[in-house]
């Protein structure tokens, strides 16, 4: 059976340690590992909690890494989120990522500087003073 990345595969735990889970794939002993923050969408403390040894468990393959011949896989992707949660933003979850923000004339956003700014026409070069220049005809 060829393994891709995106695939959903039963599988059963074949061994548990502080940072996962392993899981057998198929009888030609493929393994991959589930990582502690990949068993559950929320916070896991102790695996042991979630898992057991010889638990049969749907798993998502979320990366292949040849060269190391290591599976990463993941049980929480799988899961709906919980109740008042967001939908992930970044683009490995959700596959495309957040839109950017744009202002009015569909540029991007720019940071402004604090409402309680005073300048120091000493320190700043007189910007202040332009401004109330600029102000005055109408700029």
């Amino acid at each position: 059976m060829a393994i891709e990345v995106g695939q959903v595969i039963k599988g059963k735990v074949t061994g548990i340690q502080s940072f996962g889970a392993f899981v057998a794939l198929d009888d030609k002993n493929t393994q991959g590992l589930v990582h502690i923050s990949e068993v559950s969408n929320t916070f896991v403390k102790d695996i042991n909690d979630y898992l057991k040894v010889g638990q049969d468990v749907e798993v998502k393959v979320i990366k292949i890494d040849e060269t190391n011949k290591k599976i990463s896989l993941s049980i929480r992707a799988l899961m709906p989120n919980p109740e008042g949660s967001k939908a992930p933003r970044n683009k490995e979850a959700n596959g495309e990522g957040a839109p950017r923000r744009r202002n009015a004339k569909g540029g991007r956003r720019q940071n402004s500087a604090p409402q309680n700014y005073k300048s120091d026409p000493d320190t700043d070069g007189g910007y202040t003073l332009f401004a109330d220049k600029f102000k005055d005809l109408g700029l």
